[in-house]
């Protein structure tokens, strides 16, 4: 699974600045640059990021 594509999604649809979504997600201001230059992130990073935009989304339903 691509997980840049899906951040990128979500920071355009709620207008947020990439490094607060690090910050919230992560803990990891710097966690969507490093991403966009070829970080590869950990499963369970990656799981905890799917939750947390799965959680953010709850709230639009």
């Amino acid at each position: 699974m691509q997980l840049l594509p899906v951040i990128e999604k979500f920071i355009r649809a709620r207008n947020i600045a990439p490094t607060r979504f690090g910050r919230d997600a992560v803990r990891d201001p710097r966690f969507v640059l490093d991403l966009r230059n070829g970080r590869e992130p950990r499963r369970r990073t990656v799981s905890r990021v799917l939750t947390y935009i799965d959680g953010q989304s709850q709230g639009d339903r």
